[in-house]
């Protein structure tokens, strides 16, 4: 790690001084991590094998305290590709006895970037459930509004990406017209395992066709 390693003699030059002062902090960071909270909106650092990787949290597809939705980031975040195989997978559920603590950037030279490798392809991570929230919002900029449909889990997050597609293309040039005074999209999120009494399964009925049906509803 140090270039004057071996040397009896000498000051440290000021290089070297910083290295050891970044060695130092590695290890305090990792003998006193500070506490994750669920619900928290900080990144945390997750155990991949022997490295320590940064990610990013949200609410979702979680079972109580057991797992959580994460996306890996690169060490320098908050929101980069990693890596200039640029990884990315989207969403992942993490056990949460995987999470070490809030990040701290001393974290950095523990990961799989420190050491010149990108993330491997397994990373002890399954995929998250993925699922499509359609919302009607207000379109007074005031982001007031309700969601209309619910529509998940999606094992697969090409599933949701087609009824994306399939809904998108439905709304198209209807958005401000099917809702009064509210604009009408689609967006992915995690699944919310505890809200699940919510969801359509859109493995049991075409979102589409409940889409419009919700929305006759609505407005009739």
């Amino acid at each position: 790690m140090f270039r004057r390693c071996g040397r009896a003699s000498g000051r440290l030059t000021s290089e070297d001084q910083a290295a050891v002062d970044a060695f130092r902090a590695m290890l305090a960071a990792l003998r006193s991590p500070e506490p994750w909270t669920p619900g928290s909106a900080q990144d945390i650092a997750v155990r991949v094998g022997p490295f320590i990787e940064r990610a990013h949290t949200r609410p979702g597809d979680d079972h109580g305290p057991d797992l959580i939705a994460v996306a890996l980031q690169d060490p320098g975040g908050p929101y980069p590709l990693y890596s200039a195989r640029r990884w990315k997978r989207g969403w992942l559920r993490c056990e949460t006895p995987k999470i070490l603590g809030v990040w701290n950037p001393a974290y950095a030279v523990l990961t799989h970037a420190a050491a010149g490798l990108d993330l491997p392809d397994d990373v002890g991570m399954a995929p998250a459930h993925y699922a499509l929230y359609i919302e009607a919002r207000r379109r007074d900029d005031s982001r007031d509004g309700f969601t209309l449909l619910r529509l998940g889990p999606y094992t697969q997050t090409r599933h949701a990406q087609q009824d994306y597609d399939r809904i998108t293309a439905a709304l198209d040039g209807r958005e401000t017209t099917l809702v009064p005074g509210h604009r009408v999209s689609a967006r992915f999120a995690p699944f919310d395992v505890s809200d699940h009494q919510l969801f359509a399964d859109p493995y049991d009925a075409d979102g589409v066709a409940l889409l419009a049906a919700t929305i006759e509803g609505a407005t009739a």
